[in-house]
């Protein structure tokens, strides 16, 4: 993705984690670049920059995947639904390595991959234009004075429903309590209805989930997952 004047924003996770293998090195510096969600092109306000999604999905439907880490998700739907386009915005380089061997091994071509912080991805998303976005199992911060820095909150929820269409649908899961209580406290605000009618709508994962490692390692642990649908308004 092009580079775009935008505000300093702190960062508080993860960026890198062990040596990356060899082979994650040559996925870094053979295929990275070929999956960018570029181009970008002007509109009439010059401090703003948008995606040419259309270009770059030929006029597919959009999804988002915000913080994929190692990939599985995003590959899976990418397999299943090869008529949309799918990016994928994860800020740890090990996770974006990790996804790159599974693209190759999985011969996708619909997805696009920005290896940084989704908010500068918002930044140049053109209004309505997404028609899906998942969060799964996001940083929790679990400590209070960190709750800020989760997603659910307006910092990245009000960008998030500008790039949504009106009807796109918005998947959180998690397996943290109080990370659901924020959501259906936060999410409503930012112009989303959550469609749940009965217990079952949240306790059961959707028809086309594929379990994650980190949904694993919390059922390991004994926390219950959670599946959130919302609605844009």
């Amino acid at each position: 993705m092009s580079e775009t004047k935008r505000p300093h924003r702190n960062f508080y996770g993860r960026l890198k984690g062990k040596t990356l293998k060899a082979s994650q090195k040559t996925y870094l510096d053979e295929d990275l670049a070929a999956l960018s969600p570029g181009p970008v092109t002007w509109d009439d306000n010059p401090q703003r920059q948008h995606l040419d999604l259309a270009g770059r999905f030929g006029g597919k439907p959009v999804w988002l995947e915000i913080g994929f880490g190692g990939g599985e998700h995003l590959v899976h739907q990418a397999q299943q639904n090869p008529q949309v386009g799918i990016i994928g915005a994860e800020p740890y380089i090990n996770g974006v390595a990790m996804l790159l061997g599974k693209i190759r091994r999985a011969d996708v071509g619909n997805l696009a991959v920005h290896p940084g912080d989704a908010r500068d991805l918002m930044d140049v998303l053109p209004e309505a234009s997404v028609d899906r976005a998942f969060l799964l199992y996001p940083d929790p911060w679990p400590k209070t004075r960190h709750h800020r820095r989760r997603f659910v909150t307006p910092e990245h929820l009000v960008p998030l429903a500008r790039a949504l269409k009106p009807g796109a649908v918005f998947r959180v899961a998690t397996d943290i309590e109080d990370y659901v209580r924020q959501t259906l406290q936060e999410v409503p605000k930012a112009g989303f209805v959550w469609t749940a009618e009965r217990p079952q709508d949240w306790r059961k994962a959707w028809p086309d989930w594929i379990s994650t490692r980190y949904e694993q390692k919390a059922l390991r642990e004994g926390r219950i997952p959670h599946y959130l649908t919302f609605i844009r308004r």
